[in-house]
């Protein structure tokens, strides 16, 4: 009973918060991975803060391509394919997090490549790319340039020393 008690309470955590959302707007790289173990908790969590906060935010997958979390059917046509959804994000000149699922078997050439030239970008209109995965791994090339972050830690962790500097 306890652990199914444990196990509730997990999958009904806040992970996406405010300040979670700040931290992926303020990455200096436009690479950020974050692992849980609860991605469509996340994924809802993510819905609910666009709609309350009135960001565009933006889920790629396989099935559906690029589709607005505000507004579901709102959806880019002709980005089922990966290096199709990342080539529109690279053209895209407005403000935008692009979340990522089910990618594990589509990072790899020549779609390293649109990530690296991704990665590189330093324009005004704020572009993020978000992988959400329950094990995050990249090839080298790519892991490098990916700003992790775990999602539901930031909110009231206190600070430590690491390295020499305060990181929460």
């Amino acid at each position: 009973m306890g652990a199914l008690v444990n196990t509730m309470l997990e999958s009904t955590s806040v992970l996406v918060t405010p300040r979670l959302f700040d931290q992926i707007l303020n990455a200096e790289g436009n690479l950020i991975g974050i692992e849980t173990a609860h991605i469509e908790d996340a994924l809802e969590q993510f819905r609910q803060l666009a709609m309350r906060s009135g960001q565009s935010v933006y889920l790629w997958d396989p099935q559906n391509g690029i589709a607005a979390l505000r507004q579901s059917e709102l959806r880019v046509p002709g980005s089922k394919r990966f290096n199709d959804a990342l080539r529109f994000i690279l053209q895209s000149m407005q403000f935008g997090v692009y979340l990522l699922v089910d990618f594990d078997d589509q990072i790899k050439p020549p779609n390293t490549a649109l990530l690296r030239r991704f990665a590189r970008i330093r324009a005004g209109n704020q572009r993020k790319i978000v992988f959400l995965a329950q094990k995050l791994e990249f090839p080298e090339e790519i892991d490098s340039l990916v700003e992790r972050m775990t999602p539901g830690s930031v909110s009231s962790s206190l600070p430590r020393l690491r390295d020499g500097r305060w990181v929460r």
